[in-house]
């Protein structure tokens, strides 16, 4: 088959070109190359740039975890508090964050308690150890407890009184077993296996686990009873004799 077709060129005359089907494909495909050769691709900043412009008015100014430019060059905040180890302690290399801390802790070392009792004339080396003192004076107790109404002077005292009431013992020697309500209370029961007994009495030399047994004893031989029976009056030296 022969196919007839104009050429548009510069030609003597309008003549007639005979082309045969498969030299009129090949000159369709060769002129649809050159037109997509000389056709530049869709540009996609359109699509994006506005993308990236709401994305900023939603994020203020970030979007997807990058940063403004803006903040790329901004200087970092400088904190104005210390580090924790800025002051040190030479004799047990304790760290503190500020030096008056560093001071209070160093009466432990020196020995010096500069905050004296007026009622007694007992010495602390922090002020608030001397206004914990005091309340022993003057009686108050403003933490009671809601179950049993009974006070203490400090609420971690509290904390560790209701948990008569709740059953909790939360401190378990690591030895034995035994539960605990406080912390101390595992410490003092500690010196039971270690046999340690920092507190002696000067009067007949025993030495004990704990202050409050040294206490307990000592009315042996000052013959304090301070537990008085609200039936008859009698007096005890301690609460469960």
């Amino acid at each position: 088959m022969v196919t007839l077709i104009y050429d548009d060129g510069d030609h003597s005359g309008d003549q007639a070109l005979l082309l045969n089907p498969d030299e009129c494909q090949s000159a369709a495909e060769e002129e649809s190359a050159v037109n997509s050769a000389e056709t530049p691709e869709p540009n996609t900043d359109y699509q994006l740039l506005p993308h990236l412009a709401e994305s900023q008015d939603h994020r203020g100014g970030k979007h997807g975890g990058s940063v403004p430019a803006d903040n790329a060059t901004a200087k970092p905040q400088k904190r104005h508090h210390k580090s924790n180890d800025s002051f040190k302690c030479e004799t047990c290399g304790k760290t503190f964050p500020y030096k008056s801390t560093l001071n209070r802790h160093m009466s432990i070392h020196t020995g010096v308690k500069p905050y004296s009792c007026n009622f007694c004339g007992k010495r602390f080396n922090q002020p608030s150890r001397l206004k914990a003192h005091k309340i022993i004076h003057t009686g108050e107790k403003p933490y009671s407890c809601t179950e049993c109404g009974k006070g203490f002077f400090k609420s971690s005292a509290l904390t560790t009184h209701l948990r008569v009431h709740t059953g909790e013992k939360p401190y378990s020697c690591e030895t034995c077993g035994k539960c605990l309500k406080s912390n101390y209370g595992l410490m003092v029961h500690m010196r039971t296996h270690t046999g340690e007994k920092p507190f002696p009495c000067d009067t007949c030399g025993n030495r004990f686990t704990d202050a409050s047994a040294l206490k307990k004893h000592l009315r042996r031989h000052t013959g304090e009873k301070p537990h008085l029976c609200s039936m008859c009056g009698k007096g005890f030296g301690c609460s469960g004799s």
